[in-house]
């Protein structure tokens, strides 16, 4: 289950919230003025997201042939991860 809480929310009940991830895998959405800011979610949960966000990338790059190594991947993948955050910024 996902759910929006405020950062409010968040310092009032962080313990709780916490629980409520480790224990029953919810997953929450943190926003400030509406606006969503972060996730809380199980570790479980963010390294399946990161391996099939590498997955991905090395399947895009087999496509186009090129021999890149895991280690060279994961590298590419935090670059578009950082670029893509500084657009979000702006």
């Amino acid at each position: 289950m996902t759910e929006k809480i405020s950062t409010l929310e968040v310092r009032q009940r962080l313990g709780n919230i916490l629980n409520r991830v480790a224990r029953r895998n919810d997953q929450f959405i943190i926003e400030r003025k509406g606006k969503p800011l972060a996730a809380v979610v199980p570790v479980e949960r963010l390294e399946q997201m990161r391996q099939a966000a590498r997955m991905h990338l090395l399947r895009v790059l087999e496509r186009q042939k090129s021999r890149v190594s895991p280690k060279r991947a994961d590298r590419l993948a935090d670059e578009a991860k950082h670029r893509a955050r500084k657009r979000n910024h702006r």
